[in-house]
């Protein structure tokens, strides 16, 4: 094996950016379509049910109150 035929192989396996970023585009492209399924919606319902919890949002404690009312000018 010739020198040229070592550096253009070891060429052809690095890693580069634009290689990267083609994936990268790829895998939000296929994310995004599968969403848009009914498995995928049912996924993202499943999910967003799981995240809300109990639905309340954030509760104001004493203690917050009592350092809310000290930053007031």
């Amino acid at each position: 094996m010739s020198t040229k035929s070592k550096v253009a192989s070891s060429e052809e396996n690095k890693p580069s950016r634009r290689k990267f970023f083609i994936g990268a585009g790829a895998t939000v492209g296929a994310v995004a379509v599968a969403s848009q399924t009914s498995i995928g919606k049912a996924v993202i319902q499943e999910i967003g049910s799981t995240v809300k919890g109990k639905g309340e949002g954030q509760t104001i404690t004493a203690h917050m109150r009592k350092y809310y009312e000290s930053t007031m000018l």
